[in-house]
């Protein structure tokens, strides 16, 4: 017998026949240490889902007003209240990792931004055998000294390993100095080619970047602007960004002159994109994500419960509802 239909057996021992591990050894002939690495095998590989079904309609109602109010699907993430910023993250990613992994099919191309939210679904995805995937990053990531360019390469790898599905890296400043710069080498058919490719994606996963989060995103932190640049982005009313495009409060960012320096797809060239999804974790990113879905970035969105009614609350207080 393989160790796929070991562990595949002791998985369905284990979650469907509710029988102890003691047990199961005994059936297969092996210790309780192996049955334990089995059923940790079977659910990596994605032999075993697990979904929650809250007790009452709280969830469900709180989707339903998400979806009604902003026009998107929308999955709430099972997280206690009192839970830590990095629980919240990790139920949000392991959520948008299903939600990603369902949406995969044979010949899909995905589209990926990179910061702290898509590493840690990335993390979350499961094993999946299709073929003919193509994973594309959706903005650039270099920086003067490169730093970023490791980050965003092992995320995008990573989505590319759950899919065993080839990567397509795009290895361009994340901004650039000069809009100049940016229009002629978008002009690049080595270039123009990964552009085009992640703009007519089949799906895309991306976050959402604010420097009110209790860590700053990447965007914000990794050395991608001067303190001066920060600044000024506040002045300007910049209250986050969706690959690398920022926004204002209301949504807003044609006229915001970092945006013509910025790599990534603006929310009209994100359209091309069949279907977005955005993971929001924790109350500082509500500004932010109410931003990126006025400008009607996502279709998909995944959030912790909390940070949803928060969401929704800034949504009434800026429509003059409360």
């Amino acid at each position: 017998m393989t160790r796929e239909n070991s562990a595949y057996e002791a998985a369905v021992m284990y979650f469907v026949q509710d029988e102890k591990m003691e047990t199961i050894a005994k059936k297969l002939k092996v210790s309780r240490s192996t049955v334990s690495r089995l059923i940790q095998h079977a659910r990596e590989t994605g032999m075993v889902r697990i979904s929650l079904n809250p007790p009452d309609s709280t969830v469900n109602s709180l989707a339903g007003r998400l979806e009604e109010r902003f026009g998107v699907k929308a999955f709430i993430a099972p997280v206690s209240a009192s839970a830590d910023s990095a629980r919240r993250m990790q139920a949000v990613a392991n959520l948008a990792a299903q939600v990603l992994s369902d949406s995969v099919e044979d010949e899909t191309v995905v589209a990926a931004a990179w910061g702290n939210m898509v590493s840690a679904v990335a993390e979350q995805l499961p094993m999946k055998k299709v073929s003919g995937v193509r994973v594309v990053q959706l903005n650039g990531a270099a920086t003067g000294d490169n730093a970023g360019m490791p980050h965003a390469g092992a995320i995008m790898e990573k989505i590319g390993e759950a899919f065993s599905a080839q990567v397509i890296h795009f290895a361009v400043p994340a901004f650039f100095d000069y809009p100049e710069t940016r229009t002629q080498l978008w002009k690049e058919r080595s270039v123009s080619s990964v552009i085009e490719l992640g703009r007519n994606a089949d799906v895309a996963i991306f976050g959402v970047g604010s420097q009110a989060a209790a860590a700053s995103s990447l965007v914000y932190s990794g050395g991608y602007f001067t303190h001066e640049e920060l600044v000024e982005l506040d002045q300007a009313g910049v209250v986050g960004d969706v690959c690398t495009v920022m926004f204002r409060a209301d949504g807003t960012f044609e006229d915001l002159d970092v945006n013509f320096r910025a790599s990534g797809p603006s929310p009209n060239e994100l359209t091309g994109i069949k279907k977005r999804i955005l993971a929001v974790s924790g109350q500082p990113k509500a500004v932010a994500a109410l931003a990126g879905l006025r400008a009607g970035v996502a279709t998909d969105l995944v959030i912790d419960e909390s940070t949803a009614l928060t969401l929704l609350q800034l949504a009434d207080e800026a429509d003059g509802l409360r």
